[in-house]
């Protein structure tokens, strides 16, 4: 009888480990990237060494960027480039990923760069065979992809992004998704006041990288779908951040960093002023990969720059504690990105895909 009760008992223990989701507040998830920006960053705020016009390549005069983002504290100077993440984000919501802390998130990949972290993020499955940012349409299915096929999700699932290649990333042609992504961010359809505009600045502005816009379009562009759309998922990429960087400008490394906080400030306001998002939406926010160290490999990222492994992660919602930045926790993975993101909207995207990394759940609810 005992035996016939312990084997009872390791059934519903292993049913409850097998389980990785969660019956919670969350109703939407929007997943928010900074490309290329580093745990650096992040953690310590400017990067003295960087603020010289020699190592950081900075037209902007060092004693202009030292007023904006400089104290010796790096507490204080961090809340001066980042003020909503470590504001509102470290008060109610939780950091992983500063290594300094005993808190390690890395990517999972081994190739630190663009498309591989993106796919890793998205599908939770380390992929060897994308190795390249043209590798094509994404074999493996994103859990956006999964998601939008689900009771309840079915027209419901937007993607965003300044990069062009988030139509392969993401694999239009095949997941069906509604995917706005460079050139096609701007609708030329739009003609309301705001559309209008947007495509008449799309023409006239000069893009950093191909048809790729700058972030600022990015922002209006998803602040507009949500006066008319009720997206429960979304994916929103920002780019500026890797792109300044790789042209070996710091100062406006530093200046577009501090814009997408501004950014994701603005649409977590902005969805928490509206019934069907307040109190219900979680926020998950990071990066695809770090960056190398020092005065000349700060500007480049992949196996040859180490430290591009490193990431790191914000979340805030009504399932997240509320522990600010973590220290001394177990690390996690980019790969454990996909599974969370289901798992908070109380599906199990590893049933469906035994490939993906489990979900953050446990490090998130540890003490």
């Amino acid at each position: 009888m005992r035996s016939t009760k312990r084997l009872l008992l390791a059934a519903l223990l292993g049913l409850a480990v097998a389980s990785t989701a969660m019956a919670g507040k969350t109703r939407n998830v929007v997943l928010i990237v900074s490309d290329g920006l580093r745990p650096e960053e992040i953690y310590t705020g400017a990067e003295e060494a960087l603020l010289s016009p020699n190592a950081g390549g900075n037209w902007t005069p060092e004693k202009e960027l030292r007023a904006k983002y400089w104290d010796p504290d790096p507490k204080v100077r961090r809340k001066l480039l980042f003020p909503f993440i470590w504001g509102t984000v470290a008060a109610k919501g939780q950091l992983l990923g500063n290594a300094q802390a005993g808190s390690q998130a890395r990517v999972a990949n081994g190739l630190a760069f663009s498309y591989p972290g993106y796919n890793e993020m998205a599908s939770g499955i380390p992929d060897p065979r994308i190795n390249s940012n043209e590798f094509g349409p994404n074999p493996n299915q994103t859990v956006f992809e999964w998601l939008s096929h689900r009771p309840g999700f079915k027209g419901k699932v937007d993607i965003f992004g300044t990069w062009e290649t988030f139509h392969d990333i993401f694999n239009g042609s095949r997941s069906h998704l509604p995917i706005r992504s460079g050139a096609n961010l701007v609708d030329a359809g739009d003609q309301s006041p705001t559309g209008r505009l947007l495509a008449d600045l799309y023409r006239n502005t000069t893009r950093l990288e191909g048809t790729d816009p700058p972030d600022s379009f990015l922002t209006v562009t998803v602040l507009k779908h949500l006066q008319t759309h009720r997206p429960r998922v979304m994916f929103v990429g920002y780019g500026d951040t890797d792109n300044w960087a790789h042209t070996g400008r710091y100062d406006l490394v530093l200046e577009t960093a501090h814009n997408f906080d501004a950014a994701v400030a603005r649409l977590w306001n902005s969805m928490q002023s509206r019934p069907e998002y307040r109190d219900q939406t979680t926020f998950i926010i990071t990066t695809d990969h770090g960056r190398g160290h020092g005065p000349v490999e700060w500007k480049e990222h992949g196996v040859e720059q180490q430290g591009s492994e490193n990431i790191w992660l914000a979340v805030i919602g009504p399932d997240t504690p509320a522990r600010g930045e973590r220290h001394d926790v177990a690390p996690v993975t980019q790969s454990q990105i996909a599974a969370t993101i289901a798992a908070l909207l109380g599906e199990d995207y590893q049933k469906a895909e035994p490939r993906a990394a489990r979900p953050l759940l446990d490090v998130l609810s540890a003490r």
